[in-house]
C-alpha cells in the first residue's frame, strides 16, 4: 500500500469516526459506557493500529491485529442495530415512524464506510504478502 494509500485510508477513517461518533452520541442514555463505548475503543483501538502499521517496518502481526479489530468494529455495530439503538435520537426512541427509517439509512452509512474501509485494509494485507513473496 502506497503512501498515497494510506493517506486516503487515514481521511476515510476519520470521516467514519466523525459520523460514527454522532451517532453514538444518540444511543440510548443506559448505553453510553456499554456497547457505544465498546465501539468507540473499537474505532480508536483500528486507528491506533493503523498508525502502528504505517510506521513498522514488518507489518504483517499489526495489520493482522488491525484486521481483527476492525472485524469487531463491524460486528459491535451490527449487534447496536440489532439492537435498534440506530432509532434514537438524544436518548430516546423517536415516536414517529420515519426514524425507524432513519435507522436504517445511519446503518447503512456507516457500515458502507467500514466496509469499504475494510476493503482499504484488506488491500493493504495483500499488498504486503506481494511484498514479502518478492523479498524472499
Amino acid at each position: 500500500m502506497g503512501l498515497h494509500s494510506e493517506a486516503q485510508l487515514d481521511r476515510r477513517f476519520v470521516e467514519m469516526v466523525r459520523l460514527l461518533n454522532t451517532y453514538l452520541n444518540h444511543f440510548p442514555k443506559h448505553e453510553k459506557y456499554g456497547l457505544a463505548l465498546e465501539i468507540r475503543r473499537a474505532a480508536y483501538d483500528a486507528y491506533g493500529l493503523i498508525v502502528e502499521s504505517q510506521k513498522r517496518y514488518h507489518k504483517k502481526t499489526t495489520l493482522a491485529s488491525l484486521d481483527i479489530r476492525h472485524e469487531q468494529l463491524r460486528m459491535f455495530l451490527r449487534l447496536a442495530h440489532e439492537l435498534g439503538y440506530f432509532a434514537f435520537k438524544d436518548g430516546r426512541v423517536a415516536a414517529v415512524s420515519p426514524e425507524a427509517m432513519m435507522s436504517e439509512k445511519r446503518y447503512l452509512a456507516i457500515s458502507s464506510l467500514v466496509d469499504e474501509i475494510g476493503r482499504m485494509i484488506g488491500g493493504w494485507i495483500s499488498a504486503d504478502h506481494e511484498k514479502q513473496r518478492e523479498a524472499s
